[in-house]
């Protein structure tokens, strides 16, 4: 394995491929569709136009991608036995 920097987590190394987790609910955009998008639903709802199912659908699937509590693989290193989470996207 790599030598990781203080305070990251442990990656998967594939070779010459190191693997880190991306956080999207640390994003900006990610924090601004999680907080503000039931108010807009809300709102268009409540203006008797509601988005349309597909675009429902998008915004649901943003807000669960790359999350581990929606699913994940587990990859475990044959040689050391070493463990990583991989979040569905």
């Amino acid at each position: 394995m790599l030598p990781l920097p203080a305070g990251r987590e442990a990656s998967l190394d594939v070779g010459a491929f190191v693997y880190e987790r991306h956080r999207p609910e640390q994003t900006l955009l990610y924090q601004l569709i999680e907080q503000h998008y039931p108010d807009f639903l809300s709102t268009m709802e409540a203006q008797d136009r509601p988005l349309p199912g597909y675009v429902q659908d998008e915004f649901e699937a943003f807000l669960q991608c790359g999350r581990l509590e929606h699913g994940f693989l587990r990859a475990r290193c044959e040689d050391c036995k070493h463990e990583h989470l991989v979040a569905f996207s």
